[in-house]
């Protein structure tokens, strides 16, 4: 028998949904990502840490690269780096932080190698995170670019050796580089061969011991409360909801 409810109860109905979905915020779609995941050691901050971000213009977004001081919003930028150190740094207000972002637009593994030593190893980061990958991949399909999955791998792999051999105390997080299929610059051609990108940050994530911000995962809980132009510009490079949502992300990753 069908059931039929009075208006009232209709009502009722329609009005709890608007407000269970007006409910899910940030904090609520981190969690959600994050229910599944394998229990993992968070980070320690300690007094007078550096902490470097690094990557490509998901990372850079607008920093001023002639600036080199850490802790201002013009060598911050103005993305999830910047969400996120705002943060530390209230958080961690006592401990005299030195927070920096070298990310630079455009960048695969490569280039950051190219770059590691004025860019990372001289500033000594006793945290360093790591978000690469989407060009990696993006490149290949109209840049010019001939690198493959084992290229990625064995080239990080190689940035990560390097890092540690200096750097033997470094804390490492490393980002899983995501895309929103639909949204403008991400379509069919970017499966299944993309997802092998992501498998292979987690692997070295768990390989080096790193934290692993699971941004894929993040995002497609996300895109149930919104659709995912509401997170993202173009499927790669996120909105400003998305900035705030990848660096409340991150924070829940590394325990800050």
């Amino acid at each position: 028998m069908k059931r039929i409810l009075n208006p009232s109860r209709r009502h009722f109905l329609k009005t709890a949904s608007v407000v269970s979905m007006a409910t899910v915020g940030i904090p609520q779609i981190v969690s959600a990502a994050f229910a599944n995941a394998k229990p993992a050691p968070k980070l320690k901050f300690n007094t007078g840490d550096v902490v470097l971000f690094q990557g490509d213009s998901i990372t850079d977004w607008g920093r001023d690269h002639s600036k080199n001081e850490p802790n201002t919003t013009s060598a911050l930028g103005s993305g999830y780096a910047l969400v996120a150190a705002s943060q530390l740094l209230l958080n961690h207000a006592d401990k005299n932080l030195q927070i920096y972002n070298k990310g630079v637009s455009g960048n695969k593994v490569f280039q950051l190698a190219e770059r590691w030593d004025t860019d990372c190893l001289a500033l000594k980061p006793n945290i360093l995170s790591i978000h690469i990958g989407v060009n990696d991949f993006w490149h290949t399909l109209g840049g010019g670019y001939t690198g493959t999955i084992d290229t990625y791998i064995a080239d990080y792999k190689k940035l990560l050796d390097r890092t540690k051999a200096a750097l033997p105390n470094v804390k490492l997080v490393i980002c899983e580089p995501f895309a929103l299929k639909g949204v403008k610059a991400v379509d069919d051609k970017w499966y299944p061969a993309f997802d092998l990108f992501r498998k292979a940050a987690a692997d070295i994530a768990s390989q080096y011991g790193a934290v692993f911000v699971p941004y894929q995962t993040v995002m497609d809980k996300a895109i149930q409360t919104a659709p995912a132009p509401y997170w993202n510009l173009d499927g790669v490079h996120p909105s400003v909801a998305g900035e705030a949502l990848m660096a409340q992300a991150w924070l829940k990753a590394v325990g800050a």
